[in-house]
């Protein structure tokens, strides 16, 4: 009886096990299914370019070893981009500069509008409204918006000049081209990337202000709280992680952003975009890789440049976790419920 009861223990603790086994490995096939095609498609569109870029930067590859098939590993385009090349400071000065003004928009400005749309303004349709417009840019085709800014700033039948004119502004002091004529090419750069750029901010911002809990504001006002009281020491210290995120976002993206530079600066075509945007002073680092890869050839330099990008890039992730502190951001609340 002794040994009987032993093997039905021993049956029914091979049978958990095996049940154990089953409930694991549908678990596994499960999370394959799900977790495949992200898996795949990070391999594909994040890891793979980042390792080729990296293999690249180190390389001498051009278009005229690539077609001979003798490219050799080297560090020269470091040294290049360190010693050689005099159009690096000047296009650093540039990039610095851009991402910069820019981040200040879509970071700082956005979050200003979002408080006056999402709190200051009680008409509901109101707030909606300004809201939805300053989303037109956004959802309007790059090639689009480009067009629309070329036509807006030419001088012979654009509107900006007479705009600027009506408020009062010089017709001397007005350029005679806002695409060459620096710094008004740069102010105009500016203005394009983060007229787009603080709507991504606006919409994570006013999220985050309509989630504030509503008893906390009446509580506020009940001791005499005003609206900007409110705004400085209720909201804006509730929105840390969302500015902490829009602020490392929008940083990563103006970095490797060249796209709205290119289609104003280089729609003449032609590939003259290079000399225009130099003339203009509007090459940011970004460009620059793309016209040494797709104007020059060089491969190899344009992915060194690329390679520089993402570890600065990296470094002030970094930094940004520093002074927001990240790891007290992502603690769990102590608060008992």
């Amino acid at each position: 009886m002794l040994a009987k009861d032993q093997y039905l223990a021993y049956l029914n603790k091979v049978l958990g096990v095996l049940k154990e086994v089953k409930t694991r490995f549908g678990r596994f096939i499960l999370l394959t299914v799900f977790l495949t095609p992200l898996l795949t498609m990070m391999a594909l569109a994040w890891i793979s370019p980042v390792v080729l870029t990296i293999y690249l930067s180190f390389t001498d590859l051009n278009i005229q070893n690539l077609l001979t098939f003798n490219v050799r590993l080297t560090l020269e385009n470091f040294g290049k981009i360190f010693k050689y090349d005099p159009f690096v400071p000047e296009v650093l000065r540039i990039t610095v500069m851009y991402v910069t003004s820019v981040l200040f928009i879509n970071a700082i400005y956005s979050l200003i509008l979002s408080i006056v749309l999402a709190y200051l303004i009680r008409n509901e349709f109101l707030s909606i409204f300004l809201r939805v417009s300053w989303l037109i840019p956004r959802i309007t085709p790059g090639i689009i918006y480009a067009l629309m800014w070329n036509w807006f700033i030419d001088p012979r039948s654009g509107l900006l000049n007479p705009l600027l004119q009506a408020l009062g502004v010089p017709a001397e002091w007005l350029p005679r081209s806002w695409l060459l004529q620096k710094p008004y090419s740069q102010l105009l750069m500016i203005i394009v990337n983060g007229y787009v750029g603080a709507s991504f901010g606006m919409i994570v911002y006013t999220a985050a202000i309509k989630s504030v809990p509503d008893d906390i504001i009446h509580a506020a006002k009940v001791d005499g709280a005003s609206d900007l009281q409110v705004a400085r020491h209720i909201i804006i210290p509730l929105l840390k992680w969302p500015i902490l995120f829009v602020t490392a976002w929008q940083t990563l993206s103006l970095m490797a952003s060249y796209e709205q530079i290119l289609m104003i600066w280089g729609s003449g075509g032609g590939g003259g975009y290079r000399g225009i945007t130099r003339a203009a002073g509007v090459t940011v680092w970004a460009l620059y890789s793309y016209t040494k890869a797709f104007d020059d050839f060089e491969y190899g330099y344009a992915s060194a440049l690329s390679l520089l990008l993402v570890i600065i890039g990296i470094a002030l992730i970094i930094l940004y976790f520093k002074i927001f502190g990240f790891r007290r951001l992502m603690e769990p609340s102590k608060v008992e419920v």
